[in-house]
């Protein structure tokens, strides 16, 4: 049997760092995935386009928990960094992608 495709407009990755898990990361990621089933948001879910992982260091290690997103858009790939992430900016993120609007610009880092 084949792998199943599942179309998804951005993928979310939660920093699992230790600096992250000590700012609250591993609760983000939980909350965030609970949030995404509830709303059907998650990828797998029928309408949902919003893949969620547990990442490695991305790097805010004193400004986290740490949030990157990255996308398809007009111009090739977009990415959003973003720092001191908590529970209602990551829903934003999380909706911003599903719906396919401007991602929030508060709290974001690196690359414009």
């Amino acid at each position: 049997m084949p792998a199943k495709y599942f179309k998804t407009n951005g993928h979310l990755l939660v920093c699992q760092g230790q600096n992250c898990q000590a700012r609250g990361s591993v609760l983000l990621h939980k909350a965030l995935w609970n949030h995404l089933e509830r709303q059907a948001l998650a990828y797998y879910k029928t309408g949902g386009t919003v893949r969620l992982t547990e990442s490695g260091c991305l790097g805010a290690c004193s400004f986290g928990p740490a949030l990157c997103v990255y996308r398809a858009s007009e111009g090739g790939l977009e990415e959003g960094w973003y720092a001191a992430v908590d529970f209602p900016l990551a829903t934003r993120i999380a909706q911003a992608v599903q719906d396919g609007a401007a991602l929030p610009t508060e709290r974001k880092y690196g690359p414009e």
